[in-house]
């Protein structure tokens, strides 16, 4: 339970809040196998899921949730993600959008057989893995796709592709990635605390 102060004294969801009212339109769950119809993006932020020991090291466990006034703004997560993932993704996401060229990136497991996913959508189902996201830029808004050999190309949602977005974005993620890395840290020196001290064997 020691990780409990520090946890909560992280409030993403608050820290991280974009309103995307005065943006280009954007829509959620535009895959024909969304589990939901299409609803209009008013805002989005990040919330700490949950922060555990995995494979004897911290990790962290965050998702990227949208708000619409059609769904009296709950929050509805339509990505989750390990903490490897914030930066390139807003990296790649600011690229397409500047360049104005289709940006694929590939997600890498830490091992070959990893049991563990690093991505998931919530767009198709309850938490879909993926190995690779196509960001697709358009006049006003970047496309962002998942891409399977199996199911083909599954359209999640849009973000705007104005300068001002852009701006609250990389300075969302920037705050974000640099606190959540902050609790990584306190966790690493938790858990070292917590180990037994090596007993001495007698020669």
């Amino acid at each position: 339970m020691a990780e409990a102060p520090a946890i909560s004294e992280r409030n993403l969801e608050s820290t991280t809040h974009i309103s995307l009212k005065r943006e280009p339109a954007c829509f959620a769950f535009l895959s024909a196998r969304s589990v939901s119809p299409p609803m209009p993006i008013d805002s989005i932020n990040l919330d700490l899921a949950s922060a555990d020991y995995f494979g004897g090291r911290a990790s962290l466990w965050t998702t990227l949730e949208m708000r619409s006034s059609v769904n009296n703004d709950r929050p509805t997560a339509i990505l989750g993600f390990d903490e490897s993932f914030l930066r390139p993704f807003a990296r790649a996401l600011v690229e397409a959008s500047t360049t104005r060229a289709a940006y694929r990136m590939t997600i890498l497991g830490e091992t070959r057989d990893a049991e563990r996913c690093r991505v998931v959508e919530y767009v198709t189902g309850p938490g879909k893995p993926l190995k690779e996201i196509v960001l697709q830029p358009f006049d006003n808004v970047v496309l962002v796709t998942a891409t399977t050999p199996k199911d083909g190309d599954e359209t999640l949602f849009q973000l705007p592709r104005t300068d001002s977005f852009l701006r609250a974005f990389a300075k969302m993620a920037f705050t974000a990635d640099q606190s959540l890395h902050e609790l990584l840290e306190e966790m690493e020196r938790m858990h070292r605390r917590h180990q037994p001290n090596p007993v001495a064997t007698p020669e």
